[in-house]
């Protein structure tokens, strides 16, 4: 698997931070090349018809006419006029997406997309806890909470507190906290809770990638990840570090997070919490498009990137005005409750809804001419041999050697811009044998432990 950005890395010694977090938000714009930029939260991917409308809106009022989905599951805005801020803060709060401006950046929330009623009621849940804590306005806007209804697959993806759940029969020792009976895990057939678990049903809260974790109850879940990310805080302060991430300050040392401390902490505020010393976290694949039957649809844009034309055929297909949209952290769209017809209108619109999509694990950073930092545009340089490079591992096209957006959990093909051309997994590649070195490459596990974690820039 290609390195880790410095973010996700296990430490000895917390980092120590000599300036703040310039995470761009929907308030406080980042300026690019391309304009200013916006990136708008949206806890768990959950968005319904009217919110997707003004986000539709937005781009094309203040932007450049597209919007594009993050590997968190957010919403970017770019080609922002300079002067539009209030103009697009009255607007996104108009339609429920600003619900606290000084929380904006924090509410960092990836969920199950495929879940049920429980996923949607701890995202709802953590969302207010958040939104109503005067602590959590501290963190960083990288900060990132998950939740799993059982799958994996939100649990995946490197986050900061972990809440996953395990049904009424509890957590025991690793490999016991295994997937409940439904469907299978990738296929995407079967929106609806893994399994939800009766009164009296569990999760386990994990602190960044610690293999232990502590046990409470379905109920109390999101409480306990609030106080989680209020532990993290409390750590980070008296470590003096202003670390971001949890991989920052360190696990089970004396400078990091202990789970027994965090158990304890828990008991201290009412919550019957057990820890747990060791737990599987296996990895799970996350949906993919699965064309016209079983339930919902799940749409793939092309390198996560709509126009707003497109983006207004999803909101339609979405299933009216009481209808939604779950923006996954894969850079796809779950629309739950589809129209009837709607995976020819979608498809029509040139997004993918069937299986062997080229498009499939593809994904890309901003590249030129977006971004000042890269020497590639690397969308374009994607869209040229996507047809002939086809196969299994994801690959990610970087414009430099940040990797900004790469994939989370899983091993990965790299492909990065140099002054020359591209590097592939660590060694250079002739821009006419991309296609074929691609193809090659998807298809042969690889570790790529040649390019090292200190050319990973955050």
């Amino acid at each position: 698997m290609p390195p880790q950005p410095p973010s996700a890395a296990s430490r000895d010694e917390p980092v120590i931070r000599d300036r703040g977090d310039a995470c761009p938000g929907a308030l406080r714009l980042h300026a690019a090349d391309d304009g200013y930029l916006a990136r708008v939260r949206v806890p768990g991917g959950l968005l319904t018809v009217p919110q997707a409308a003004a986000l539709g809106l937005a781009a094309d009022r203040f932007g450049d006419g597209h919007l594009e989905l993050t590997s968190r599951g957010n919403v970017q805005l770019r080609g922002l006029a300079d002067g539009c801020g209030a103009g697009l803060a009255e607007l996104l709060g108009g339609a429920g997406l600003l619900p606290a401006p000084s929380h904006e950046r924090v509410r960092n929330i990836v969920a199950t997309p495929l879940g049920g009623s429980l996923v949607v009621d701890w995202v709802r849940e953590l969302d207010r806890l958040l939104c109503a804590s005067t602590r959590a306005a501290a963190l960083s806007g990288r900060f990132l909470f998950a939740l799993d209804d059982g799958r994996r697959d939100a649990a995946a993806l490197d986050p900061d507190v972990t809440v996953l759940s395990v049904g009424s029969g509890g957590s025991g020792a690793a490999g016991r906290a295994e997937p409940r009976a439904g469907r299978a895990a990738g296929s995407g057939r079967v929106l609806g809770d893994a399994g939800v678990p009766a009164s009296g049903g569990r999760a386990l809260v994990r602190l960044g990638a610690a293999v232990d974790a502590v046990e409470v109850g379905v109920a109390d879940a999101p409480r306990a990840a609030l106080l989680a990310a209020e532990y993290f805080l409390d750590s980070a302060d008296a470590a003096g570090s202003r670390a971001w991430r949890v991989a920052e300050l360190g696990i089970g040392d004396e400078q990091g997070l202990d789970a027994r401390e965090f158990a304890l902490r828990l008991r201290a505020r009412g919550i019957v919490a057990r820890y747990v010393p060791e737990v599987a976290w296996p990895y799970a694949e996350p949906p993919r498009p699965w064309g016209e039957y079983g339930a919902g649809l799940c749409v793939l844009p092309p390198l996560g990137r709509l126009s707003s034309a497109q983006w207004r055929v999803l909101a339609e297909a979405a299933g009216g005005a009481d209808g939604e949209l779950r923006l996954t952290p894969w850079r796809s769209v779950i629309l739950p409750r589809a129209a009837a017809g709607a995976a020819g209108r979608v498809e029509a619109a040139g997004l993918a809804v069937r299986p062997g999509s080229p498009w499939l694990s593809v994904t890309a950073c901003t590249g030129r001419p977006g971004c000042a930092k890269s020497l590639a545009d690397v969308r374009a340089d994607a869209r040229a041999v996507v047809a002939g490079s086809a196969g299994g591992l994801p690959v990610h096209w970087s414009g430099c050697a940040r990797r900004c957006g790469h994939p989370r959990g899983t091993a990965w093909v790299d492909l990065v811009a140099t002054l020359d051309g591209y590097e592939l997994d660590g060694g250079p590649v002739p821009h006419a044998d991309l296609a074929a070195a691609l193809t090659a490459a998807r298809t042969t596990p690889t570790t790529t432990e040649a390019a090292t974690e200190a050319a990973v820039k955050k």
